[in-house]
């Protein structure tokens, strides 16, 4: 297992648990330096004081908040370490709801808590099978790098995961993004729910869900350390920007994903029908002369 990346308690009424949190996702991603091209030299940034013009090392390097140009505030780590915040030294659970009254978009990556010591054991295993058998998971406040965050505790077999989340106004409103009304059929409905119903899976496992980007990226880099020509790029089935007939798209997906799993894989053409249209709701306008307040920066 990676090494902690923190050290804290969970507070949960008046029981508090010591945990070491622990990263609970890998990047397998493949990443690349910058060089210059004409002799492949190493591309570094260089960290440099702008009044003195050198390069000054990380020791000389702190954290500052400007307030204007020429008005700079230095806080130190240890100033940032001992402010009086609960939440700087404890992930202080606030409430327990249903997971399905969190919109996705808030949650972000994942952390293993593990107990700390031994004497953790008891109240940590407490609070997960509390966690288990409410079917709910608990929304927390935590301290970490500069700014308090808001984090969901949930269940994954034996360990307790803490999920970072996003405030309420870090998520962008959609609406402005919605397209303008469109007409659509029963039919296209009914297919498309065919559809959904013929890919609905109980587990994401299967070849489809791996990462063949990164597995294409090693295979480039293969073949040219060895001199040879990269793979090319499969031509697409419909050329891009070529406009499809959205019922017979529908209908032949149908019968993909029939085949898939090794059904009659024969297409019925729905019956011709007038059938009452469907035209989406537009957004409401938003009302004229209404401002978004500025944001405040976050206290940490």
């Amino acid at each position: 297992m990676p090494r902690p990346v923190w050290s804290g308690a969970i507070s949960f009424g008046l029981v508090t648990i010591p945990i070491r949190v622990t990263a609970a996702t890998e990047n397998h991603s493949i990443s690349f330096h910058q060089y210059h091209l004409e002799d492949m030299g190493r591309v570094r940034v260089r960290k440099v004081c702008s009044i003195e013009d050198r390069e000054v090392s990380q020791d000389e390097i702190g954290k500052g908040y400007e307030i204007s140009k020429d008005t700079i505030i230095a806080v130190s780590d240890e100033e940032l370490a001992d402010m009086p915040l609960p939440t700087a030294k404890a992930i202080e659970i606030e409430a327990f709801v249903p997971l399905d009254s969190i919109d996705p978009i808030q949650i972000g990556e994942g952390y293993y808590l593990e107990p700390a010591s031994p004497v953790a054991s008891k109240p940590y295993v407490l609070i997960r099978q509390a966690l288990e058998r409410s079917s709910k998971v608990a929304v927390a406040k935590y301290a970490w790098s500069g700014r308090e965050r808001l984090g969901l505790l949930r269940v994954r077999d034996e360990a307790i995961v803490l999920h970072a989340m996003r405030w309420a106004d870090e998520i962008r409103d959609p609406s402005q993004l919605a397209p303008d009304a469109v007409e659509l059929t029963d039919e296209e409905i009914e297919q498309a729910e065919q559809l959904i119903d013929r890919m609905t899976r109980d587990e994401l496992e299967g070849d489809e869900f791996t990462d063949r980007y990164t597995d294409a990226l090693a295979e480039v880099i293969k073949a040219k350390r060895e001199g040879k020509t990269p793979p090319e790029v499969p031509e697409p089935s419909v050329p891009a920007g070529q406009v499809v007939d959205l019922m017979d798209a529908l209908q032949e997906s149908v019968a993909k994903a029939k085949a898939s799993r090794g059904e009659d894989a024969t297409v019925h053409q729905m019956p011709k029908k007038t059938a009452a249209k469907k035209t989406a709701k537009k957004a409401p306008a938003k009302k004229a002369g209404k401002k978004t307040a500025g944001r405040k920066p976050r206290s940490a």
